[in-house]
């Protein structure tokens, strides 16, 4: 059994803490976000995937819907805290954990994603929720269908910020928050703080303070042990089965492999299959339920094999993923990052082997290799033989030059407590 946390004061209830039960301490992002969130700070928070930041920003959640409740501002029927995600997967496992921190103090969170029917949806909003975790593109329908109203919001958490401008929400996101309390708090999370992330923040927020636990840059999880390997595109399928036989040897470790496209997922899960592999894949042309039927099953260990898309590369939090296979290499550095990020989370070790094809991928081998030197890797001669050199960015949205906002502020560390004991 896990040591109970000392206690100290950080003025949250044991109901509030009712998440963090089996915790023995929190982690940096938490302990630096915590007394900032509580204290009703506008607050940026940059950290690598699986650095249990959803707590970061859901206990203080909790704790700020009790105050606008007793307070009389808010009328229960609304949502109070909003919590915007990229992806149906992190939106649905947002969703899971504020479900389970909001379980003892009476507060339900609804989800809302596309895929699926509205109907349900529509239900769960109306029977009346104080946290909604959306997609954008959804949650955008249904305001237009008068089945949702954000003027009681006064807690916005815009998660995986990043990933959200990549994909092209931006203006969607502006429209969501337009609708919310011009007084309300608002906490935006990233993997890393390129300009158009700083923008957004110089807009969005009030004043915020900046927390980075690790490198504010492109920087890998330095709990995974990486390995590239230089390889002609024919010669993958015969490796996948070799590295299958060394990471899969159990045939029952949980085991990702990552391709880039839909296709090629439905290609490697049959060639897998044929080879006698247990074997599922989750992508874009599938429905929603097969996509979580396909996720519970891995979860489950009933199919320990789950080849993906990029589509699961963030949301996707499954404990004792041993290993991540990297197929194919992602069209940008940055969902490298996140990919090998499903192993190795909550203070546990895993493994990343990648497959480099040269003629496909060598406009990426600078960053690759910035990110193995970062993380202390080995750096492959056969990888060092496409260059070093990183070509720089320009945001999309904004261009290339942008006064850079600074954040700063120190933060008080925090331990996990109750004020009830």
């Amino acid at each position: 059994m896990p040591t109970p946390v000392p206690p100290c004061s950080t003025g949250l209830s044991a109901a509030e803490l009712h998440a963090t039960r089996s915790f023995q301490h929190p982690s940096p992002i938490q302990a630096q976000c915590l007394p900032l969130a509580l204290s009703g700070r506008d607050l940026v928070g940059i950290a690598a995937t699986g650095s249990g930041k959803t707590l970061a920003f859901g206990l203080p959640a909790l704790r700020h819907i009790r105050a606008q409740s007793e307070a009389g501002v808010a009328t229960g029927k609304k949502p109070v805290a909003l919590v915007i995600a990229p992806t149906r997967e992190l939106a649905l496992q947002i969703c899971a954990v504020l479900e389970e921190a909001g379980s003892q103090c009476g507060i339900s969170t609804v989800c809302v994603y596309g895929g699926v029917p509205k109907r349900e949806q529509v239900a769960a909003l109306r029977k009346g929720a104080a946290i909604v975790v959306a997609t954008p593109g959804r949650l955008e329908d249904l305001l237009e269908d008068g089945a949702c109203r954000l003027d009681e919001v006064s807690y916005l958490v815009l998660d995986e910020a990043d990933r959200m401008l990549d994909l092209g929400f931006e203006p969607h996101i502006r429209a969501i928050a337009g609708k919310t309390r011009a007084d309300r708090q608002t906490l935006m999370f990233s993997a890393t703080w390129p300009p158009a992330i700083r923008k957004l923040a110089s807009e969005f927020l009030c004043h915020p303070v900046r927390v980075t636990i690790g490198s504010q840059d492109l920087a890998a999880s330095h709990s995974v042990t990486q390995v590239i390997e230089v390889i002609e595109d024919r010669a993958r399928d015969g490796r996948l089965h070799e590295l299958l036989q060394r990471y899969h040897a159990s045939r029952s470790n949980r085991v990702i492999i990552f391709v880039l496209y839909k296709k090629e997922a439905v290609r490697v899960e049959q060639l897998l299959q044929r080879k006698g592999w247990k074997a599922a894949a989750i992508h874009g042309d599938i429905s929603q339920v097969q996509r979580s039927s396909a996720v519970e099953q891995f979860k489950s260990g009933a199919v320990p094999l789950l080849v993906a898309t990029d589509v699961a590369a963030r949301g996707l939090d499954i404990p004792d993923v041993e290993a991540v296979l990297n197929y194919s290499f992602p069209l940008t550095t940055e969902d490298y990052v996140h990919r090998i990020g499903r192993t190795g989370r909550a203070g546990k070790t895993g493994k990343a082997h990648t497959f480099f094809v040269g003629n496909n991928d060598k406009p990426r081998a600078g960053e690759l290799i910035n990110v193995l030197r970062e993380a202390k890797q080995t750096v492959p001669e056969e990888l060092l033989k496409f260059g070093t050199t990183v070509k720089k960015k320009e945001s999309k949205l904004y261009g290339a030059h942008f006064k850079d906002v600074d954040h700063s502020q120190k933060a008080t560390k925090i331990s996990f407590d109750s004020d009830d004991e």
